[in-house]
């Protein structure tokens, strides 16, 4: 089978297809044929060295296709499968063998393209959205990537909570994106400042919650753009990892609120992970909930993919086709 893989860490061209046989499913897991992988932040980041994986590796934390075979002490899924999964690496490849614990069947009216841009973004804007902070109608959110995946997913999931949404683009092309998606305002951070907007927008009481995936360059600013006693959520660092400070500046700001989770954290058990992936698939499937594929690439051209990701020349989701 063809597969991408890192034999040392570094730039999108550390990334090498290869021939390597097709795996056999190990006790507890199942042998996925994948028809489509999400590339997503992490897997740069994975790459990069900056979450380090022993090496070499398949990088890849999502992916969707039909079960072929399963290994042993295997129950959830059944070969004829058509499964869709997130949080098990090895997804840029012809084949993967993943735990079957985390694969989640997919109904007949989601197809491989769109679970493979859901199951990551779409959990993850679920997550921050409905557990992090939940969102209560009335309150107001700022979403920086706004025309990103996870993005355009939280942005619709917050106005269906009934939230005032604030979103960040860098492009006016990204700004009607972002407002088709859920935006009631949009700020243009190339050429505004978005601290300076988002008083504006709040009347100076700024928001209640920052969902902040870019990390260094707006961690700051996100900070002050909190009403007293907000809270600031921290799932990426597109723009590089924060630098220490000082917990003392919560307490200076208004006993203002930070935490840093990840998927992995809110779909650590099989109960956790069927509810949030039903409800995404629940709200696509009746068209409560919009999934935009962006960019397609071939799996040889996962460089490529990582190179427009990390290059903010994207909106809505990535995906390799296999």
């Amino acid at each position: 089978m063809k597969a991408v893989r890192v034999r040392q860490y570094g730039g999108p061209d550390a990334m090498t297809i290869e021939e390597l046989p097709v795996p056999t499913p190990g006790t507890g897991q199942a042998l996925v044929k994948i028809e489509a992988a999400g590339v997503n932040f992490i897997d740069i980041y994975q790459r990069m060295g900056q979450y380090p994986l022993p090496l070499p590796f398949t990088p890849g934390q999502e992916g969707a296709g039909i079960v072929e075979k399963t290994g042993p002490e295997v129950t959830e899924v059944s070969p004829g499968d058509r499964v869709a999964y997130a949080s098990a690496i090895g997804s840029y490849a012809g084949y993967a063998a993943v735990p079957a614990w985390r694969l989640v069947k997919l109904p007949a009216t989601i197809d491989s393209k769109t679970a493979a841009a859901l199951m990551l973004q779409g959990m993850t804007a679920h997550y921050l959205t409905h557990s992090t902070y939940p969102l209560k109608s009335g309150e107001s959110c700022l979403v920086h990537a706004a025309a990103g995946g996870v993005g355009l997913l939280l942005l619709q999931m917050a106005k269906r909570r009934g939230a005032r949404t604030i979103g960040t683009v860098s492009t006016r092309e990204k700004a009607e994106l972002a407002k088709a998606h859920g935006a009631d305002e949009i700020i243009l951070y190339s050429g505004q400042d978005f601290e300076t907007e988002v008083k504006r927008i709040t009347g100076g009481r700024g928001v209640q919650v920052v969902y902040d995936s870019v990390g260094k360059a707006t961690f700051e600013k996100s900070l002050n753009c909190l009403s007293p006693r907000g809270c600031l959520v921290l799932y990426g660092q597109s723009s590089g990892p924060v630098d220490p400070f000082d917990p003392q500046i919560l307490n200076a700001k208004g006993g203002l609120f930070l935490t840093r989770p990840s998927l992995h954290h809110y779909t650590a058990t099989r109960d956790e992970l069927l509810s949030r992936a039903a409800d995404v698939l629940v709200w696509v499937a009746s068209g409560e909930l919009r999934v935009r594929i962006g960019a397609e690439f071939p799996l040889s051209q996962a460089a490529e993919a990582h190179r427009r990701l990390a290059g903010r020349m994207t909106t809505g989701k990535v995906l390799l086709i296999t």
